[in-house]
């Protein structure tokens, strides 16, 4: 059975995970994390893919250094206004 997924959201999802495992600071509450990852998914475009041709289409796409860098640009920016005012 076929499902409708978002890969922009492993993508966003990968840069967070990257950027904190090469020494980025940032709060390690849950609400924080997610208002993040929110605000960067509300900068991109949506990546929707159903089969696993999309997927392995869609993920040569994300191989280009233009798109690493505006995903890498919209986090770092998100987590500067998150850090700003945190919500907890």
């Amino acid at each position: 059975m076929s499902k409708l997924h978002n890969y922009m959201e492993d993508m966003v999802q990968e840069t967070y995970e990257d950027l904190l495992s090469q020494g980025q600071k940032f709060c390690g509450y849950d609400k924080c994390r997610l208002d993040v990852l929110a605000m960067v998914l509300n900068q991109l475009p949506a990546k929707y893919v159903v089969t696993q041709k999309g997927t392995v289409y869609t993920k040569l796409q994300t191989l280009n250094l233009q798109f690493k860098t505006d995903v890498l640009k919209e986090m770092v920016k998100a987590m500067r206004t998150v850090s700003k005012k945190p919500r907890h």
